[in-house]
């Protein structure tokens, strides 16, 4: 911060007390061009000072950045990186460009569906399995939340099975998926959490609509145990949000910064899964 020169008593004789002032006057702030750089008159160099003061003031007072759904809570910025990762048809917030042809024109077969069924069994097996284990504390949090779809699934592959169809062996897509989920929940539980948010909330919005767009093609509108659960959908998934709004207030900013980051791998993984409805 600049410093005013000293008054020497000889100056204080002069009717206009003056002041002697550095060539370059700077602040922490903004560097402020003299235009006289001898001579600066003592009310100029206070208001000066004031303004310093005001400045530095202002600075300290200033807030921290805002993150885009920070004041609703972690799961709310975690809903809005996801949103941006869908395309305009998905979502009105989504920027990323369509791939392929809409849902609405696939053309999913009988074995593409056993293999997405089979894999993503195997992904929510991985996911109830960490949760129960609790290797981290906070996993625990999320043990019987009403949105696990293990048991579903399992009684949806048996009905395929009734009806004479072979039930496959889980594929790449789900075996890397489960193994990534279990690196991950010993070693980062952050990037753990994204995940387990994105499976489960993706499932209960788009993963529904998809869902009934393959009945009506392949099942004759019949609704998998996938997609059904027990008690009001709604309440389920506040009470859950709740919990990872509590688990997240202990995590600094750059643990909540490298969960978000994790997002994008998260939707690559479930893409890939979700992809084998259209494999022969």
């Amino acid at each position: 911060m600049a410093s005013i020169t000293s008054i020497s008593s000889s100056q204080l004789k002069f009717n206009k007390p003056q002041i002697f002032a550095p060539k370059n006057l700077q602040t922490t702030f903004f560097s402020l061009p003299i235009k006289n750089p001898k001579r600066l008159n003592i009310k100029k160099a206070v208001s000066l000072k004031k303004m310093v003061i005001t400045s530095a003031t202002t600075a300290a007072e200033k807030p921290n950045k805002r993150y885009p759904g920070e004041a609703k809570g972690f799961v709310e910025e975690m809903r809005f990186v996801a949103m941006k990762l869908h395309t305009k048809d998905q979502a009105k917030e989504g920027e990323k460009e369509p791939q392929g042809k809409p849902v609405a024109k696939w053309e999913p077969g009988f074995q593409g569906y056993l293999k997405f069924l089979v894999d993503s069994k195997l992904v929510y097996d991985t996911l109830e399995g960490i949760v129960d284990k609790a290797d981290f504390p906070e996993y625990a949090e999320f043990k019987n939340t009403g949105l696990e779809r293990s048991e579903g699934l399992a009684k949806d592959l048996k009905w395929f099975e009734e009806q004479g169809y072979a039930i496959p062996e889980p594929s790449s897509p789900g075996l890397e998926y489960a193994k990534k989920l279990e690196e991950l929940s010993k070693t980062d539980p952050q990037a753990f959490i994204c995940h387990f948010y994105n499976i489960y909330f993706a499932h209960s919005a788009g993963g529904r609509m998809i869902g009934r767009k393959v009945a009506e093609k392949i099942l004759n509108g019949k609704e998998l145990e996938f997609y059904k659960w027990e008690g009001e959908l709604s309440q389920l998934l506040q009470n859950v949000r709740e919990k990872l709004n509590r688990v997240a207030e202990s995590w600094t900013r750059e643990e909540k910064n490298h969960c978000l980051e994790e997002t994008e791998k998260s939707f690559k993984y479930s893409g890939d899964i979700l992809r084998l409805i259209l494999s022969s």
